[in-house]
């Protein structure tokens, strides 16, 4: 038996790359489409845009970076040279630009300036991805890298189409009335926002129920990681109540749970859970590693709503976490690849001590 040196991370299941990013395509076209249908030319420019940058920018770079030895660049217009080019690409050149591409479209309002989307996406797929060396080298997420880049460079043409106030600029409409006037200013019914009818905000913040529909068909495919999705989301709501009751138990105004059911439907949350925290190349190749990081993430999240200077948190986290990947596959170097009683106390204690951090600044009245 011949034995091969390689690093992490080890596939223990007979699942292909091109496979698990199919899927995420797959359960991606859910929430797409009813983006594209219920924004009309608006959402659908932004979605074509995003993708044809994305593909092309993967296409061109990646052909320099295995551009063939020896080869000069006439030749690449004969058949003997186009052939060797063409051999340097895989259907996963192809796929993950696609995934990207289609998750930074979802992340962006209707209607934003098409110059914005184009160089938000150059930016993502560029700086974001290819500066790494392309395919599963990348430490940021794209598509997150991508909507910082645009909301904080040109956040004030973002979604200029649709409405001029602050939290249509954010992308986060049904947030941006909570963070001017107190938590229990809901201006949505619940189930408009689990169905996306008439919200506002990035075309992905639409219909919750299909976003779900699109989580169950890849976590039953087993191609994207339940852990991070999990501990992202539930360490969310944790801090999210604390946040609500803190407000109740200051102002005494409101009902907790439509107010904490507000907060979770409302925005990124569900959608950067399902499709952004699960990205496998951004994300610790541990068991722990990926559980405390959804919760990093998860808590960031939280925090910035709550007591930052934007009333969405999602991508800001995820780039936060992203560079946190790292530290924590390097602690979890050597170690078995389980969980322990000191691991969890650990996570238990962080996420207390930010409930009491988020407590504080609402009994405060910091935010």
């Amino acid at each position: 038996m011949k034995l091969v040196p390689q690093t992490s991370p080890y596939i223990r299941k007979n699942v292909s790359v091109a496979r698990m990013m199919g899927d995420v395509i797959v359960a991606l076209i859910p929430i797409t489409l009813f983006a594209m249908i219920y924004n009309g030319w608006g959402g659908i420019y932004v979605i074509l845009l995003s993708l044809g940058v994305m593909l092309f920018f993967e296409l061109l770079i990646n052909m320099f970076i295995k551009w063939p030895k020896d080869m000069k660049i006439k030749e690449l217009f004969t058949k003997e040279g186009f052939s060797k080019v063409k051999a340097t690409y895989t259907i996963n050149n192809f796929l993950a630009p696609i995934i990207s591409a289609l998750i930074f479209a979802l992340i962006m309002p209707a209607n934003s300036s098409p110059y914005v989307v184009i160089c938000g996406a150059a930016f993502g797929i560029i700086v974001g991805k290819m500066l790494f060396g392309g395919l599963g080298q990348n430490i940021f997420n794209p598509a997150a890298a991508g909507r910082i880049f645009v909301l904080i460079c040109f956040g004030s043409k973002i979604g200029e189409a649709n409405v001029s106030n602050v939290d249509a600029t954010l992308g986060a409409t049904p947030l941006g009335e909570v963070v001017k006037n107190g938590m229990n200013s809901m201006i949505f019914d619940l189930g408009d926002l689990f169905l996306g009818n008439g919200i506002g905000g990035a075309l992905g913040e639409g219909c919750k129920l299909l976003i779900l529909v699109g989580a169950i068909y890849l976590f039953a495919r087993r191609s994207a990681d339940l852990r991070s999705a999990l501990s992202y989301f539930l360490s969310f709501a944790v801090v999210m109540l604390i946040a609500v009751v803190s407000f109740y138990g200051r102002y005494e105004t409101g009902n907790i749970a439509k107010m904490w059911a507000y907060q979770l439907l409302s925005g990124g949350a569900i959608f950067a859970a399902v499709f952004m925290i699960t990205d496998p190349v951004t994300s610790p190749t541990t068991k722990f590693g990926r559980v405390a990081f959804g919760a990093i993430a998860g808590c960031m999240t939280a925090m910035i709503r709550v007591i930052g200077a934007y009333p969405e948190g999602a991508a800001f986290s995820i780039l936060i976490a992203n560079m946190m990947a790292p530290a924590l596959d390097y602690f979890m170097r050597g170690k078995p690849n389980t969980y322990t009683w000191k691991q969890c106390l650990g996570l238990g204690i962080a996420l207390v001590v930010v409930c009491c951090i988020v407590s504080a600044s609402v009994m405060g009245g910091w935010f």
